[in-house]
Formats: structure tokens, sequence, C-alpha cells
């Protein structure tokens, strides 16, 4: 269990801080070049909820929130972040270590037995693990992750359009009300689909790479291994899993028929906004999970050295 609890714990904390990079991050993959949309989220608006025309990217969108909606504006959703955290966050990294440990008493035996000087777990079963982790989290937390997308979206839309969750509860207790409790797992296709390639990447990457360096001899079990550590595993995660990320926030936000699934929404955004578009945000996407892994597998060492200390 402490596992889980210190998992949760290391996720939130790192949340805390790169909240304001999940919204933009939010508000980019919503956003699109195409001439309807443009005309609707980037060209004039009506002057109560006036945006910052032109292409839509991290200086244009990150004005817009600061001039129309304040600079609070950019931790709108923060309980529901906190929240997923809580649940997405505590399960994937929780049931990660469990497997991961019972790889490597695996792996210890089989040198054993097999007479070998290196005990490491192949990389393939770390994806493997990673990816069963990711499934498993991603699970759990779609419902905090439909109402995070929704509260970091809504200062985008007109005024009478917004939905206004007060808090994550609220936007849950609406949720179910007004569209049904199926709806907390909207997206849910794309959503564990996503989290097996982001934790496939990183959680295998991170462990990897820290068992690379370790053995390397020019690092110690401490922060600034950890660190290369993550940022290694950071940016792979990016890459790999930024496609299916903007897929499952335009499905969590769509109107009710606006995308059949993952791969209808990415087919439609490609064809209107070219072969890269799926990769929109890359360097904003790579700022918020190389932060957030970053910060998460830091605090995750440190707080479980503590707690294995106390």
């Amino acid at each position: 269990m402490d596992r889980f609890v210190t998992g949760g714990a290391a996720g939130m904390l790192a949340t805390c801080v790169v909240q304001p990079l999940d919204l933009i991050k939010t508000r980019l993959q919503l956003a699109t070049k195409s001439t309807e949309a443009a005309t609707a989220t980037f060209a004039k608006p009506p002057a109560i909820n006036p945006v910052v025309p032109g292409k839509p990217n991290f200086v244009n969108v990150t004005s817009a929130v600061l001039r129309n909606e304040g600079v609070l504006a950019l931790y709108s959703g923060l309980s529901a972040a906190l929240f997923r955290q809580l649940t997405y966050t505590s399960s994937r990294l929780g049931v990660y270590s469990v497997v991961n440990e019972k790889l490597q008493q695996r792996a210890k035996q089989h040198a054993a037995a097999t007479g070998a000087t290196k005990s490491a777990v192949p990389f393939y079963q770390l994806v493997g693990a990673g990816m069963f982790a990711g499934a498993v989290g991603a699970v759990v937390g779609t419902p905090a992750e439909v109402a995070l997308v929704r509260m970091t979206s809504d200062g985008r839309l007109p005024v009478a359009q917004r939905r206004n969750y007060k808090n994550v509860l609220h936007a849950l207790v609406r949720i179910v009300r007004e569209e049904g409790v199926l709806t907390l797992w909207r997206g849910c296709g794309p959503t564990v689909s996503r989290a097996m390639l982001l934790n496939a990447a990183q959680l295998s990457t991170y462990s990897f790479s820290k068992d690379l360096l370790l053995r390397s001899g020019h690092f110690s079990d401490n922060v600034y291994c950890h660190m290369a550590a993550s940022l290694s595993a950071g940016f792979f995660a990016t890459a790999v899993s930024l496609p299916a990320d903007i897929a499952k926030t335009r499905i969590q936000d769509m109107k009710a028929g606006e995308y059949k699934n993952s791969v209808d929404c990415l087919l439609k955004l490609v064809r209107k906004d070219g072969i890269m578009s799926p990769w929109r945000g890359f360097n904003v996407f790579f700022a918020r999970i190389g932060s957030h892994t970053v910060l998460t597998f830091i605090l995750l060492e440190q707080i479980t050295q503590l707690v294995k200390k106390m």
C-alpha cells in the first residue's frame, strides 16, 4: 500500500508545479488551423470573450488566457488534476512498483541459477510492466481525466456554452446527473491507449536508464541520477504518447457524435491540419511531461527513502 501512497503523493506535488503547462497543452490540443475552427476559436469572437487572433501556439494561447481570464485561470481544474494524480498516478506507479519488484526478484533468481554476473530485467519486460500499469491507472483515473479536460478547456468557450464547474466533485456530480454515469468513462479507450504508450515509454525508460547509469560507475543512487533518467523517460514518453493524448483530449471535450473513435479523430485532424498535427504542441507537451516526470520520480525516490527510514 505504501507504494501507491508514495506514488500518488509524488504525482500530486509535481502537479501543483506543472498545472499551468497542462492547461496550455489542453488549449493547444483543442485548437485547430482549419478555417472553421480558427473562426470559432482564434478569430475575433464576441467582445465578452476576446482571444488573441492568429495561429495557435504557446505564446498566443498563454497571452489569451492571461489577458482574458487572469493569472489564476492557469490553475483552472487544479482540483481535478490533483484527483487525477490521486487515482491515476497512485495506481500506475503502485502497480508498476509491485510488478517491477517481482521482475527484479525473478531476474536475480535466474542469474543465481545460471551463474550469470548480471541480473538486469530485460527491457521488453519493463515495457510490458509499464503498459500493464498504465492500463490499470487509466481505467481508474478516466473520470478525473474527463473532469480535468473540461475544466481546463472551459475558458475557451463562449460564456453561454461554459460548464462552469466549481471543483472536481461538482463536475463529476453534474456529469452523472446531466449526461449519465458512463460519460465519466468517455474516451476511456484512447485514454488507456495513451496511458499504455506513455507508461511503456516512461516507466521502462526510467528503470532502464537508471540501471544503466548506476552500472556505468559515474553515478550513484542520488538526485542527479534520478534527474538524468527521468529526463530521458520524459522525452520518449512525449514522442510516443502525444498523438494518443490529442485524440483523448478532443474526444473527452467533444459534442456527442463528433468523433467515432481515436483513429477517426486523428484522421480528421490530419486531413484538416496536416500530417504533423498529431504532434502539435510537442514543446509544450514535453515541457509538461518532462517536468512532471522529473519532479514525480525525484519526489518518489525521496519519499520512498524517507518511508524506508521511518
